[in-house]
């Protein structure tokens, strides 16, 4: 018992450092540590949104991306551009705003394909981009999001 004891703190202590500093809230993975012969709990599968979800699903992920990114209608650009009406703009074409000289030049129509790569990895789709820190690993909560940016473009 001492040593499931002992594994656990110290699942919780890596668990707790490794959320320190962090603005998002990726999910994790847990092990669970069970005596020998001891029943394994069964997991509960749970959806990230269904279809009529998603852009409720988006919506809530784009929380975090509220931070630099505003989203009403004519409302002033932050430390990003406005997204309002992203999807079907030019990159780097919104008036007044100051892009990176990558994101200027960059030849490309913003649609759900260069979106869904673009949060994928910032600067691998484009090398120089100044938005470091939005990329999104999870392809499930990348779609909502596209889906929620798509629905302020309509």
């Amino acid at each position: 018992m001492k040593r499931a004891s002992l594994v656990l703190f110290i699942g919780l202590a890596s668990l707790g450092l490794s959320a320190c500093g962090s603005e998002t809230q990726e999910p994790v993975e847990q092990i669970v540590v069970r005596e020998p012969g001891a029943e394994a709990p069964v997991a509960e599968s749970q959806p990230v949104a269904q279809s009529g979800d998603l852009v409720a699903a988006g919506k809530a992920a784009f929380a975090v991306c509220s931070a630099c990114h505003s989203v009403e209608a004519g409302a002033q650009s932050g430390i990003g551009p406005n997204l309002n009406g992203v999807v079907g703009r030019a990159a780097g074409s919104l008036e007044g705003f100051g892009y990176s000289g990558a994101m200027s030049e960059a030849n490309l129509t913003w649609d759900a394909g260069e979106l869904d790569a673009f949060l994928t990895n910032p600067t691998a789709k484009i090398p120089g981009t100044t938005m470091i820190a939005g990329s999104v690993n999870d392809a499930d909560k990348r779609a909502a999001i596209i889906a929620y940016l798509s629905s302020l473009s309509q």
